[in-house]
């Protein structure tokens, strides 16, 4: 059953330099208990297209399209009517927790805030629902550690309490914005299981944001390849990762480290991203991509099924057939 459907989801910003276009069209859509994946590189209009949702863009922000949550246009959606929403039926983990986070207040406060303005417990039973939360994502002496203040945490313990504040009022849809970004790898996949295991015990759904395909693989069912605001490639992850067609997306798992290969040198993408003031005519990837042609350069193809399997949607004049013989060679697949 599906909770929230994305059309035509447009995001502009309007700057000193002219009008910048973070996101053009983007469609998806999230069934209940899935997981969606949504990877590029920075400055791809990731994080700019749920913060959309959320409304919480900045204020030369500018929406369009529809983000359908149980049929309500979250994008038209009243100030009011938007935080009836927001951290009790969807929830958000923000990238960075030292600066998610108040650094004047405690944990406690944090958290017993949130049980109080959405489900209108007492300060006693938020303090204890709070303290159950830090224990599901396994803070020890979640007691005595709820009344600290952030900068006493590590972290990746603060990424947790993160989480726990996240899931206080059991939301249906949980959206993590880089939530393993400059932990060690150690502690970053102990929040991938950590995420898991909550979604396992909640049955919530997940819209993962991240550039480590690695994360994706490991967590969600469905994929969005994004670049230049738009989508480029979107459909299962695991066809995605074993017959990618797009030459983003073969690009971003050719530059995947490979354990399987002795040589010293890290495969890149060249070039830069696109300057999103001013984007080209056609394809936003052609100027760095090495199947590029004439029609890339005039025409924008339209994200359509593949030829190969109609589940996929790419956005790519090349064939897919021959795109996947060449994914073939580069990536681990």
């Amino acid at each position: 059953m599906s909770i929230l459907k994305v059309t035509n989801l447009g995001v502009q910003f309007q700057t000193n330099d002219g009008v910048v276009n973070a996101v053009n069209g983007v469609n998806f859509e999230l069934n209940k208990g899935q997981t969606l994946g949504i990877v590029g590189e920075s400055g791809s209009g990731k994080s700019q297209t749920v913060l959309a949702m959320m409304g919480l863009l900045a204020k030369n922000g500018k929406t369009s399209g529809e983000a359908l949550y149980h049929g309500q246009n979250l994008l038209t959606m009243g100030a009011k009517d938007l935080n009836k929403i927001r951290g009790d039926r969807i929830s958000m983990i923000f990238q960075d927790p030292m600066t998610s986070l108040n650094p004047y207040l405690t944990v406690e406060r944090q958290m017993t805030e949130v049980l109080e303005l959405h489900k209108g417990l007492s300060r006693r039973a938020a303090k204890k629902r709070a303290i159950e939360l830090l224990d599901a994502v396994r803070i020890p002496e979640a007691a005595r550690r709820v009344g600290m203040y952030p900068h006493e945490f590590s972290g990746g313990m603060r990424q947790r309490v993160m989480i726990a504040m996240a899931l206080l009022c059991e939301p249906e849809l949980l959206i993590a914005d880089e939530p393993t970004t400059a932990l060690d790898v150690t502690v970053q996949a102990q929040i991938l299981t950590l995420l898991k295991d909550l979604q396992r015990d909640f049955g919530t759904s997940i819209i993962m944001i991240t550039h480590d395909l690695g994360v994706v693989a490991g967590l969600c069912e469905n994929v969005l390849v994004m670049y230049g605001g738009r989508a480029m490639e979107y459909g299962q992850a695991d066809d995605i990762f074993y017959h990618p067609s797009h030459p983003y997306t073969i690009g971003l798992l050719g530059a995947l480290p490979r354990l399987d290969h002795d040589g010293s040198e890290l495969v890149s993408i060249p070039g830069n991203p696109p300057n999103m003031a001013n984007m080209p005519k056609g394809c936003p990837f052609s100027e760095r991509c090495v199947h590029s042609s004439a029609r890339c350069v005039s025409e924008l193809p339209p994200l359509a099924a593949s030829s190969l399997n109609p589940q996929i949607l790419r956005a790519c004049h090349k064939p897919a057939e021959e795109l996947v013989k060449a994914a073939e060679e580069v990536t681990h697949v």
